[in-house]
Formats: structure tokens, C-alpha cells, sequence
């Protein structure tokens, strides 16, 4: 998980506009197969936030190699709705030069860094779906670990302001909105699989728990829930985010 990120009016944004349907839902090859690229991906995030360098290393490996795959087919020559983008080639470019940064950081056995390099390739890959008007589950799942983050790295700061318990409440009621995004935005197949809807009542009670130390009161155990927000997530993520 990174701490880079602060960009919650971006994260708001993108949740509405996936709520109100602003964006289509994917149907194409280059989607299918940024899709597919996406598994190894997740892997190599989870990988690099392990401990093991040589894991660290096949796994990013392997997202590369996927990631290559889609530039040779795609890279050129993209189908559509992406084929009138005139940013696709440089995003497919960026999303390669990730690669090879956090390959370089994996050798030095600089997993934590390597693991917030490969953080933004997620948000090249999902600007490039959201320029294009296309939305996946992984967007949703985007959303919620934006705003997550936004309570994890900045949770304490926002306790110690005035009305602090009262700021981060409101904070927790978006995750908690999101979170039930990611059961409705499920599709069907996903919300048959008992792995999948045991992982994901995981990471709803983990900001219900949240919730309730919020509506408490209890500044300690708020700061405790907000710092097991991330296990839940990371799990559900690694296998169908």
C-alpha cells in the first residue's frame, strides 16, 4: 500500500460517477485483455508488499511479461472505444516504464519501494478505462482503496483536528457507501463464489468496525480499526480485485 496517495476529490468523483453510471461497462479486446494482464498484476503488488525478494521478483516478472503481451497486440494499434484516444499509447508506454522501475527496485531488494511504484500503474490503467468510458469491477475496488487510504495514512492527523471524530466519521460513512458498492457492482458469477463473498464481508465488517468505534467515541479504538482496514482489503484485492 502506498502513502503517496491524497487525492480524495478524485476518489469521491470516480465513486459517483461509477454509481450513477456515467461509465459503460467494458465489452472489448483491449479491456479483456488489460483484464487479463491485471491478475499477474495484483500478484506482483501483493508479492512486493511480502518479504520475499525472489517471490518479489517472479511475480513482477510475470506482470511484466503480461503487460508486454497487451503493448505488442494493442500498443500500435488499439481496438475500440480506445482507438480514438490519442493518450493510449503513452498510458500503455507509462504502465511499462512502471515495470521496469519496480523490477530495478525488486533486484535491489527494495520491496516496499517497488510495491509503491507498481501502485501506479493502477491509476494509469484506470484513467485510461475512465477516458474511454469504460468501467470494470477493478474500478470499484479503485474507489474504495482510495478512500481507504485517505483514512489509513491521514486517519490520525484528522482525529487530532478539532471535530476530529466527527471528520473522520463522515470519512468512514464514503468507505462504508463503497464497500456495499463492491457487493452491488459484483457480478454474478462473483457473488456465487463463497470465497468471494466471504472475503468481502471481511472488509465490510472491517469498516463497520470502524464505524462503530466512531459512533463510540473512542479515539483509540478508531485508530485501531482504521489500521486493520488493509488486511481485509489486501486479501480480497490480490485474488479478484
Amino acid at each position: 500500500m502506498t502513502t503517496r496517495i491524497n487525492r480524495p476529490l478524485k476518489t469521491i468523483s470516480l465513486a459517483l460517477a461509477l454509481s450513477f453510471g456515467a461509465l459503460a461497462h467494458a465489452a472489448d479486446p483491449v479491456t479483456d485483455a488489460m483484464q487479463v494482464a491485471n491478475g499477474p498484476y495484483r500478484m506482483a503488488l501483493y508479492k512486493t508488499n511480502g518479504k520475499s525478494q525472489p517471490e518479489a521478483q517472479q511475480a513482477v516478472t510475470q506482470a511484466q511479461q503480461a503487460w508486454d503481451k497487451l503493448s505488442t497486440q494493442f500498443g500500435a494499434k488499439p481496438a475500440a472505444p480506445y482507438d480514438r484516444d490519442q493518450a493510449f499509447a503513452a498510458s500503455v508506454a507509462e504502465v511499462a516504464k512502471v515495470y521496469t522501475k519496480a523490477l530495478a527496485e525488486v533486484n535491489a531488494n527494495q520491496l516496499a519501494d517497488a510495491h509503491n511504484t507498481l501502485e501506479h500503474a493502477r491509476e494509469v490503467m484506470a484513467d485510461m478505462r475512465q477516458r474511454n468510458n469504460v468501467v470494470v469491477f477493478s474500478d470499484h475496488m479503485n474507489a474504495y482503496h482510495g478512500q481507504m487510504e485517505v483514512i489509513m495514512v491521514h486517519g490520525s492527523d484528522t482525529l487530532a483536528k478539532p471535530k476530529g471524530l466527527q471528520l473522520l466519521t463522515a470519512q468512514a460513512g464514503t468507505l462504508s457507501y463503497l464497500a456495499r458498492q463492491l457487493d452491488e457492482q459484483s457480478s454474478k458469477e462473483l457473488q456465487s463464489n463463497e470465497e468471494f463473498t466471504s472475503l468481502l464481508k471481511a472488509v465490510i465488517q472491517s469498516v463497520a468496525n470502524l464505524e462503530a468505534a466512531l459512533l463510540n467515541q473512542d479515539t483509540a479504538a478508531a485508530k485501531e480499526a482504521a489500521s486493520k482496514l488493509k488486511g481485509p482489503y489486501s486479501k480480497l484485492f490480490a485474488k479478484f480485485g
